[in-house]
């Protein structure tokens, strides 16, 4: 069988992550890569081994070769380019957030049933092993009814006045930024794994560092700088370095989660704890392999990642054994496998149940960004409205 040939527009943080996790497939190949000019994507082509390189994405787009198209542009591109990528009728693999509003992604989500095209946004962490191991204990009730859902998503790479990156932007990071940034996938991972949606929010949000100094050179996301080489400029922020928000799912478990991009030591430290009527769970990021599992009456204990002691739904998303730790990258290709496995099976994005976070996920996390902005201008709790026809 011929491979499914993909294109990539984006060569940032995130775009080469999903080259190396797609080419860990077998099946899959990428032939094209977009940039901001020709001589850049000419660079970036060679550098990662892509035969063509398009100074201008359009042009990768009238590409009849190129069956997929992966967005991983900055955030204010994503809603026009996922555009332009369905109507070229490719199927569209996007970072999130899905678009810069709710209005937005709700009209991604339409055209891409509209025209017929397989449909996916990154929200990867649903994808680690462990994660789909506590969403089928969780779906067969070994936790007993889920009665609160609490945790975070800290990170540190912001902490410093001098730390400055586009997503602080809110032209081009959109007016949202912890909460849309990894808010978002903590939001996407617990409805994931518990099986409810976030139906109403109640939201504090805070610019701890009101004026940043940036560089007046490029500095790379998640990137170093040498201060005394630097020169800088001072620039207002008016997104959220912080956030905390009370949630209510749709059955009235409740929840609150914190978001912070300037906590020193944490580095990507997405973690949540499920307390349910017979026991708990606790999972965090940095430390992948463990599940912890809470007793009342006997003593706690934590699971580590092992396919012989997954259930029969999990094991798939696992792949190799027990202390063999999977990470980040290996969650990153379970979604790949499983997007580009649906692409190659034929199976119709209308009708047949997807294994990845899909534009109806990508929208739903827009409506929650949403509500949550309109909660903290309002000091008061807010419904997240998605609106029924954008749901399957």
């Amino acid at each position: 069988m011929e491979k499914v040939k993909v294109g990539i527009i984006g060569t940032g943080f995130i775009g080469p992550t999903h080259i190396e996790a797609i080419r860990r497939l077998g099946f899959v190949e990428v032939v094209g890569l977009a940039e901001s000019s020709q001589a850049a994507a000419e660079k970036k082509a060679a550098e990662l081994g892509i035969p063509k390189a398009y100074g201008d994405y359009r042009d990768m787009l009238r590409d009849s070769e190129i069956q997929v198209v992966h967005n991983c542009t900055p955030n204010h591109l994503h809603f026009a380019i996922n555009k332009e990528i369905i109507l070229a009728g490719k199927h569209v693999l996007s970072e999130k957030p899905l678009a810069m509003s709710s209005e937005e992604s709700a009209e991604l989500l339409a055209l891409a049933k509209e025209h017929k095209v397989v449909h996916g946004v990154n929200f990867n962490y649903r994808q680690f092993p462990i994660v789909k191991q506590l969403a089928t204990m969780i779906k067969h009730g070994e936790l007993g009814k889920v009665n609160l859902v609490h945790g975070s998503y800290l990170q540190d790479w912001l902490l410093f006045e001098t730390d400055f990156n586009w997503r602080l932007a809110p032209g081009v990071g959109g007016k949202s930024r912890a909460v849309a940034d990894i808010g978002s996938h903590w939001c996407d991972t617990v409805q994931y794994v518990t099986g409810k949606r976030i139906v109403e929010v109640f939201a504090d949000l805070a610019t701890v560092i009101p004026v940043r100094k940036k560089s007046t050179s490029n500095v790379a996301t998640f990137g170093t700088q040498k201060a005394q080489e630097e020169t800088y400029e001072d620039v207002p922020i008016t997104t959220e370095d912080y956030a905390s928000v009370l949630v209510r799912f749709e059955d009235g478990t409740r929840g609150v989660f914190t978001v912070s991009q300037v906590s020193a030591g944490r580095k990507n430290r997405l973690s949540f704890e499920i307390n349910g009527s017979q026991h708990s769970a606790y999972w965090n990021q940095e430390e992948p392999e463990k599940l912890w599992i809470g007793y009342r009456d006997k003593a706690n204990e934590v699971l580590l990642a092992d396919p012989a002691l997954f259930s029969q739904e999990a094991r798939s998303a696992i792949h190799h054994p027990g202390g063999h730790n999977e990470g980040w990258p290996d969650a990153l290709k379970n979604g790949m496998l499983n997007f580009y496995t649906f692409i190659r099976e034929g199976k119709d994005p209308l009708h047949d149940q997807t294994n990845f976070a899909t534009f109806e996920d990508g929208h739903i996390s827009m409506c929650i960004t949403d509500a949550i902005l309109e909660s903290h201008q309002q000091q008061k709790w807010v419904k997240v409205q998605v609106g029924q026809e954008a749901l399957s």
